[in-house]
């Protein structure tokens, strides 16, 4: 069910990785390494591939969404099963772990196609 537009995960990119870059200091776990790193880590690269994604809210557009998309659960696969991976579960772990589970349902949730692509004669339509 493809229930998020390309433009609203634009937003919820950016802001995601605003979160996850504050995450340390907001939720405490800024004296947890791994965990720490891990954070900052990924929302340096949402933002990075955001900007270089073609969507709405890109900039350089060379990315192509679907592959956004799958690397989007790529990295939320590995948010969740970070705690485990690099042993931080003991200290930290939910944050990770809920982070790491809305990146994976919002690459599955989101439409690939711009609404332009979707509903061409309703675009044409309207420009009239």
């Amino acid at each position: 069910m493809k229930i998020i537009s390309r433009k609203m995960h634009g937003a919820l990119d950016y802001g995601s990785a605003i979160l996850l870059i504050a995450a340390p200091w907001l939720f405490a776990f800024s004296d947890v390494e791994p965990a720490k790193s891990i954070s900052i880590a990924a929302g340096i690269l949402i933002i990075v591939m955001s900007l270089m994604t073609n969507y709405e809210t890109g900039l350089a557009k060379v990315i192509p969404m679907n592959i956004h998309l799958y690397a989007d659960m790529m990295l939320g696969i590995f948010l969740l099963i970070s705690p485990w991976l690099f042993n931080f579960n003991a200290e930290t772990y939910l944050f990770h772990v809920i982070m790491g589970l809305f990146a994976i349902m919002s690459g599955i949730m989101t439409n690939s196609e711009s609404l332009h692509q979707r509903y061409p004669e309703q675009h044409h339509s309207m420009a009239k």
